[in-house]
């Protein structure tokens, strides 16, 4: 079993930034692809963006040139540095790990984080 504690969410003004962290503990092992979904109340959970454990990202369009994903394999943490933050960034944020990064833009397989807020206002 896998366990993610995530940090770094808050309420920054629109063309602000800020940085998550997502570190995972427990049946590390299994982890090979890490990224990041988000929530914004009445749609859909949405993939923001993902990592294979060789570096290989992938962005929804809507973030690309704005966000930036990363991870420490040695600390099996992953961070989402996020910039140029727009009111359309509000969402809950949940951090996911999984075996296969190919399955990222499929399914909402893998472990989950609790989630943690970004608010942009205007």
């Amino acid at each position: 079993q896998v366990q993610l504690v995530e940090s770094g969410g808050g309420l920054v003004q629109a063309g602000g930034s800020l940085r998550l962290s997502c570190a995972a503990s427990g049946s590390t092992f299994s982890i090979n692809a890490m990224g990041w979904y988000r929530q914004a109340p009445g749609k859909a959970r949405e993939l923001v963006a993902a990592i294979s454990r060789g570096g290989h990202t992938n962005y929804a369009d809507s973030v690309k040139g704005r966000f930036t994903i990363s991870r420490d394999n040695a600390k099996n943490t992953v961070y989402l540095q996020m910039t140029s933050l727009e009111p359309e960034d509000t969402a809950v944020y949940y951090c996911n790990l999984r075996r296969n990064y190919y399955t990222f833009p499929f399914d909402l397989g893998g472990s989950w984080g609790q989630g943690t807020q970004v608010t942009v206002s205007e």
